[in-house]
């Protein structure tokens, strides 16, 4: 049985690059589609529920996070597909499966649906080109001029209140976003992992383990908060060879 999906966006040109893209897939299928959110309200809340729902955040009359207010029980995975980043916080409080930061490509929207429906081995395994591996911020440090950041050069995100510090493998980049707002970009990525509250470390940077304290290929020590200890020392145990005499 295909799974059964409903857009909701007030662009229509994004809602055709959907379309596109669900037309590649052979098993899922795109029962109705809206520009009008206010519409959307009124058919979903009395119809059937379907598996999921595309939403864009930022629609007139009502945003994509009120309507999701209203609809959410509705569908069992809500994708959040917006421009602007500022949204990430409150699609995270409105529990959203995923958030589709545009322009995204084939890969990261197939990508999400793997994810998020393993069960449906149709859907194709598609892993993001690495030239299409990274996003740019504003870089606080440089007069707010974009900069290109590359998923593998992070090292580790550290939250400074209303904005974070990336570590990367070779600068430092302070940028006005939360540190929520990194974590829901980040989620696709398994080599990312929440260690303390303030910070967001990259495993395969891990130079050196003492204790509870991980010291990153930057020299960077992050103390690992007794919430995310368990995962950091599973991905340890795995990833140590075991001798005779250990």
């Amino acid at each position: 049985m295909k799974l059964k999906c409903i857009v909701i966006d007030d662009d229509i040109h994004a809602i055709n690059g959907i379309k596109s893209y669900l037309n590649t897939l052979s098993n899922i299928s795109l029962y109705k589609a809206y520009t009008d959110p206010l519409q959307a309200l009124t058919d979903i809340t009395g119809g059937a529920n379907v598996d999921v729902i595309f939403m864009d955040v930022d629609m007139p009359m009502i945003s994509g996070i009120e309507l999701s207010k209203a609809i959410r029980h509705k569908t069992s995975k809500l994708i959040f597909t917006t421009s602007h980043s500022k949204y990430a916080y409150e699609a995270f409080e409105m529990n959203a499966s995923a958030y589709l930061l545009k322009p995204y490509t084939f890969a990261r929207f197939a990508e999400t649906l793997n994810r998020l429906f393993p069960q449906s081995p149709s859907l194709p395994n598609i892993s993001i080109q690495q030239e299409e591996d990274y996003f740019f911020v504003r870089n606080k440090n440089e007069k707010n001029s974009l900069i290109k950041v590359r998923y593998s050069d992070i090292v580790a995100v550290e939250s400074l209140q209303n904005y974070v510090r990336i570590y990367t493998t070779n600068e430092t980049i302070v940028t006005y976003i939360a540190l929520s707002e990194i974590k829901i970009i980040l989620q696709d990525y398994p080599n990312f992992a929440q260690a303390h509250r303030s910070f967001i470390i990259a495993k395969n940077h891990i130079e050196k383990v003492e204790g509870n304290t991980l010291k990153m290929v930057n020299n960077l020590t992050v103390n690992v908060g007794n919430s995310y200890r368990e995962g950091i020392q599973e991905y340890i145990k795995e990833k140590t060879i075991r001798t005779s005499r250990s």
